[in-house]
């Protein structure tokens, strides 16, 4: 009878547990198969990257510390060509500032798989985020099983593996000459392709459209680069207030 009481009483707190369905394989090379894609996406721009910011007059040296300390491959890119035309550090820092603004966003929808986990772990996963590995992480947390320690793997792999490709870019670029491949055309072709990829809409071609046509009237007026700041941040508001009108026809 006293076996039965404990047979029932453990049943019954097995049956309050909550059931956690957690995937038992190593969670390393789980990490490392889901930012393989990314990995080889992330070998060409990195190269690519490396090259132009050679050509900038940027060291191997300050690649890799460009790509250690910011991680972000559009504001980077942007940084580059904004140092190239001789641009005040503060329009530097405000325009990648604006441009990295969505990582606040892919943060925040991560943070509630974040579990338990401590203020160091989550700083060094935050650092990691990028649209690419947010994506793949966003889409297995979603889908599961996947833990935190996997989505770490896939940021960090694809961190190492960007500022590999950028500093062999900065090494490599010595052995390019000025303007073969069509290097020179390498970074506006990466900003009209991030353009097009945002372009899912009437109301987000309305606001590049705005945000061009106010850069180009404000870079008659303003000296400097500060206009690019300034257009960025009307555009944006006005994109806004006109998003809720359009989707309402």
């Amino acid at each position: 009878m006293e076996a039965g009481k404990h047979e029932c009483h453990a049943l019954g707190r097995e049956d309050m547990e909550p059931q956690i369905n957690v995937n038992k394989q190593p969670f390393f090379f789980d990490g490392i198969r889901a930012g393989f894609p990314i990995c080889l996406g992330y070998v060409p721009i990195g190269l690519a990257f490396g090259v132009i910011a050679q050509k900038a007059g940027l060291s191997p040296v300050e690649i890799a510390l460009m790509s250690l300390l910011v991680f972000a491959g559009s504001s980077q890119f942007i940084a580059v060509s904004m140092i190239s035309s001789g641009s005040e550090i503060l329009s530097i820092v405000m325009t990648t500032f604006m441009v990295n603004l969505r990582h606040f966003l892919m943060s925040s929808s991560l943070s509630r798989f974040s579990g338990v986990k401590k203020g160091g772990f989550l700083s060094f996963f935050s650092y990691g985020i990028t649209d690419e590995s947010f994506a793949v992480n966003l889409a297995k947390f979603t889908q599961g099983p996947w833990d935190m320690n996997r989505a770490l793997v896939v940021n960090q792999s694809a961190n190492m593996v960007w500022i590999i490709s950028t500093v062999a870019g900065g090494y490599g670029s010595r052995f390019i000459p000025e303007k073969a491949f069509g290097m020179e055309y390498a970074l506006p072709a990466m900003f009209i392709c991030l353009l097009v990829f945002q372009l899912r809409g009437l109301a987000y071609i309305l606001t590049a459209a705005m945000a061009a046509i106010i850069a180009v009237t404000l870079s008659l007026l303003i000296p400097g680069n500060s206009y690019i700041v300034i257009a960025s941040m009307i555009a944006a508001t006005l994109g806004v207030f006109l998003k809720p009108i359009i989707m309402k026809r």
